[in-house]
């Protein structure tokens, strides 16, 4: 088991993305101002899916068949070239514990995230239930539903925890893009590739060599 129902909430994206609002359904049970950690989260049901951003619960939907495509295809591509290389490539769902500092336990860390798929390159960060620590590489899937979190508060959490490459791609818009952390710490400018852009040349990856996504062959053909 992983115990009561919590505060679930949705969060719409930015207007170029998603139009979407924000609507929350809470049990009146449950304290709305509460915290959670992972001691937490790890007793809630198995059979609901749930993140953790800052001890804050969200709820997560089922994904759909277009979204597992990409997944899967991404996730082919990515083992095919990590083969027999010291980075792992792990696909949804996996628990990722961010913690805020590394004294921290495990009990205490309050951000729980579950990336559609990420690429470890320290396999100490590899525990039994969960990873620990940020990974090299995080890319995310968009759906209307995940949109907003996927691209502030995730977006966010990557870059503080030290995610060094951070890919969103969005299957409706047909678009995606690939943050870099800089030696600052934070992202910088990001690589977009969308429809409408006069670029539209592969974007290499920095973390996984020969891993280059095509926005037409990715997305257009998909």
């Amino acid at each position: 088991m992983r115990g009561a129902r919590r505060t679930q909430a949705w969060r719409g994206g930015r207007a170029v993305v998603y139009h979407g609002g924000m609507k929350t359904m809470a049990d009146p049970a449950v304290d709305r101002s509460a915290q959670y950690a992972y001691r937490d989260y790890r007793a809630w049901p198995d059979d609901e899916r749930w993140e953790l951003i800052r001890g804050e619960a969200w709820m997560m939907g089922a994904p759909t068949t277009a979204h597992q495509r990409l997944v899967g295809k991404l996730f082919f591509m990515l083992t095919t070239l990590l083969a027999g290389k010291p980075c792992e490539a792990m696909l949804s769902p996996v628990d990722v514990l961010l913690p805020r500092r590394p004294a921290d336990s495990d009990d205490e860390v309050d951000t729980v995230v579950q990336p559609d798929l990420i690429v470890v390159c320290d396999p100490s960060k590899v525990r039994d239930k969960f990873v620990r620590g940020a990974p090299d590489l995080v890319v995310e899937i968009l759906s209307p539903s995940t949109s907003g979190k996927d691209q502030r508060e995730k977006f966010r959490v990557y870059e503080e925890a030290g995610v060094r490459e951070y890919w969103i791609v969005d299957p409706a818009g047909k678009w995606f893009e690939r943050h870099e952390r800089g030696p600052d710490g934070r992202y910088r400018k990001p690589d977009l590739r969308e429809p409408w852009g006069v670029d539209q040349s592969p974007v290499p990856s920095a973390v996984v060599e020969g891993f280059a996504l095509d926005r037409e062959a990715l997305l257009e053909r998909a």
